[in-house]
């Protein structure tokens, strides 16, 4: 199954609609979807990479360019996903 991380914050209005948009999409494709607070001990690493950039939404390979930040983008995303399960 594929795996997405959602970098967000808990304050940030584009992190809650980019997960609300991942939240529908679930419904016409599995993947899971990992979500990190990088304002959070466990996101604290990150913050110097994504602070200005939130929401970002990396595949597995965290190396790879985002499939999306700021603003969900649908193709980008199932584009992604169909070629994963290939």
């Amino acid at each position: 199954m594929p795996t997405l991380t959602l970098y967000s914050r808990s304050y940030c209005h584009l992190c809650d609609d980019m997960l609300a948009a991942l939240s529908a999409l679930r419904t016409e494709l599995a993947f899971e979807l990992i979500v990190v607070d990088i304002d959070s001990e466990a996101g604290a690493a990150l913050l110097d990479r994504f602070d200005e950039l939130v929401p970002v939404l990396l595949g597995s390979d965290i190396a790879a360019p985002p499939l999306c930040h700021y603003f969900f983008d649908r193709a980008a995303v199932q584009a992604y996903l169909l070629a994963a399960r290939a």
